[in-house]
């Protein structure tokens, strides 16, 4: 259990406002063209709210207003509420993929955190990336800090059918492909996805790293799910702000939350709610940045037994509402703690134990939140596969899987990139059938760059026209949290680097064994070997800028991809005073 800090004591931010100095003077007397009374820098704790706002990061487009609720819980608590804006990474607009700026916005907001008076911060996230590249931040500068999300949509309906946001773009795109639906119809449906302010409402990846903030102990218990506009998600901001104050009282910090058994407790908890395979690669670079040894072995161990029982698409037929209002994710965390599959005692940001947060929480709907034994899967952790076509790990969800395709043998189609994919999937005579496994290449970290969501390889039209809705897809590339079928993502290493996946040929046979956690290139170690040594790369290098430091020192995704100078460091949270 964490120790409680004594109070009263000075704080960091009277590096910059207290005393009578020139220096300090400076700092505190331009701070008062704002209007502030000198007692406000008196020793209290000043609280920088980090807010993602942006026009162009619509699932955020409410923090501002959100942020005026953390703001009166401040300064109820007795603290002194700064906002800052930080960097946007936002899935929804940024090209070639935000997943290229979420190691920047991370290292952007580290460094606002560390060189401004900050001693505690509220974390106002929403969009995929906003979550990991802020709690990354905060880990590495540990100073008390704790998550606001903005949270999701309100249910989609469109001609009576509930719309789950990501989840039937993909849907609707194929059934257009397959002559099922006109693209009239699919305009119509564009109205219906997005009504109200909010993220993703399905469990894609916002949701998802929602439910993983919460379930790391870095939120309050029940802030995952409550919609963006409901009165709730204000209260929940509210009282947000009263409690980051006191955690600077107590200087509870993230290296005090952020422990092996809270990750492992999150791996668990991504299994039961069907979460997005981007979880994977998130939470590997959160790990790194306090410390943690964590794995794709962890992510394997902790998940294989748990079973799926949020009953939300992708994997499931409800959307975020429903599972708000069945009791969201702290009912998830007491079946997992029930089954012994939680550690109890892991602290939260309230500074109680995950298991003092839930084990008094009623389950409102079990058609929702669904009894373990009509579990939508047994076994819904990801799944990690090796073999000589992924000798460091690839991953698969298996509740957004067909069943029949987890252990399946065919033909490999190759794409050499996105641009090949796009050139080649509508030709009717692409040589495909649903018996083949699609192989794209050159989409990881360094290769897109950035490593993009584009692993759901919609089928070829050729396909799609028989009937056929799922095929076994290859890539080093990411899938969105809202998208569905056998797909194998994060293969590593990556094309980009000379991994195996680089000289797949067409023709080749792929097996993919799931229960045997295997995959595999049917030909010899002497040809492997000899393909490898002829390969040259093909991918084209930035010359400069972000582009140029993200592709030379991003790390491959089984370790999070995260930027190889920034894993495993956390610095110094008191900056110098440069006048």
């Amino acid at each position: 259990m964490h120790k409680k800090a004594e109070w009263p004591r000075r704080l960091r931010s009277q590096e910059w406002y207290g005393g009578t100095s020139r220096d300090v003077i400076y700092h505190r007397g331009w701070m008062k063209n704002q209007g502030y009374p000198h007692d406000l820098f008196d020793g209290r704790p000043v609280i920088g709210i980090l807010n993602t706002w942006s026009d162009m990061t619509p699932c955020n487009g409410h923090l501002r207003e959100l942020a005026e609720k953390v703001k009166a819980g401040i300064w109820e608590a007795g603290g002194f509420p700064m906002e800052v804006p930080v960097f946007s990474a936002s899935e929804n607009t940024f090209r070639p993929t935000a997943m290229m700026y979420r190691n920047l916005a991370a290292l952007s907001i580290e460094e606002a955190i560390r060189g401004q008076p900050m001693d505690g911060c509220v974390l106002m996230v929403g969009c995929d990336k906003t979550t990991p590249s802020l709690i990354m931040a905060a880990a590495s500068v540990d100073l008390p800090s704790i998550v606001v999300t903005g949270g999701p949509m309100l249910n989609g309906y469109f001609r009576g059918e509930r719309v789950g946001s990501g989840t039937h773009l993909w849907k609707f795109s194929e059934m257009v492909k397959a002559g099922e639906m006109t693209q009239d119809e699919f305009l119509e449906a564009e109205a219906s996805m997005s009504r109200s302010s909010g993220t993703c409402n399905t469990m894609g990846t916002a949701s998802t790293m929602a439910s993983m903030a919460e379930a790391l102990g870095m939120a309050l218990s029940g802030n995952a799910a409550i919609p963006g506009v409901d009165s709730r998600r204000k209260v929940m901001a509210q009282i947000t702000g009263r409690r980051i104050v006191q955690m600077v009282k107590d200087d509870l910090k993230p290296s005090d939350i952020m422990t092996k058994q809270a990750f492992e407790n999150a791996i668990r908890t991504n299994a039961a709610i069907g979460g997005s395979t981007n979880a994977v690669i998130h939470l590997l670079a959160m790990a790194g940045r306090v410390g943690i040894d964590l794995t794709l072995d962890d992510w394997d161990r902790c998940g294989r037994d748990v079973p799926t029982i949020v009953n939300l698409m992708p994997s499931g037929k409800y959307l975020m509402e429903e599972f708000f209002y069945a009791g969201g994710l702290p009912v998830v965390l007491k079946r997992l703690g029930e089954a012994g599959l939680l550690h109890k005692d892991a602290l939260t940001v309230s500074g109680e134990t995950v298991w003092d947060e839930v084990k008094n929480v009623v389950n409102w709907n079990e058609d929702v939140i669904l009894p373990a034994e009509k579990a939508l899967t047994q076994s819904g952790g990801i799944v990690v596969v090796r073999g000589n076509l992924a000798p460091k790990g690839a991953v698969l969800k298996p509740s957004a899987a067909s069943p029949h395709l987890l252990t399946h043998r065919g033909r490999a189609v190759v794409f050499e990139d996105i641009d090949d994919y796009k050139a080649k999937i509508n030709d009717d005579d692409l040589d495909i059938d649903e018996t083949c496994v699609m192989v794209m290449k050159n989409c990881g970290p360094k290769g897109y760059p950035g490593m993009a969501e584009v692993g759901n390889m919609g089928l070829p039209p050729k396909v799609l026209k028989k009937g056929i809705t799922d095929m076994v897809r290859i890539s080093d590339a990411r899938m969105s949290g809202t998208a569905y079928g056998t797909v194998v993502l994060h293969t590593s290493p990556e094309a980009a680097v000379g991994g195996p996946l680089a000289v797949v040929k067409n023709g080749d046979m792929i097996e993919l064994d799931v229960p045997n956690r295997r995959l595999h290139v049917d030909i010899s170690d002497e040809e492997m070997a000899r393909r490898l040594a002829e390969w040259k790369p093909s991918h084209e290098l930035a010359a400069s800028g972000y582009a140029w430091l993200h592709q030379q020192h991003v790390q491959g995704a089984d370790t999070g991809a995260d930027l190889d100078f920034l894993k495993g460091c956390r610095g110094s949270a008191v900056g110098k005073d440069s006048h």
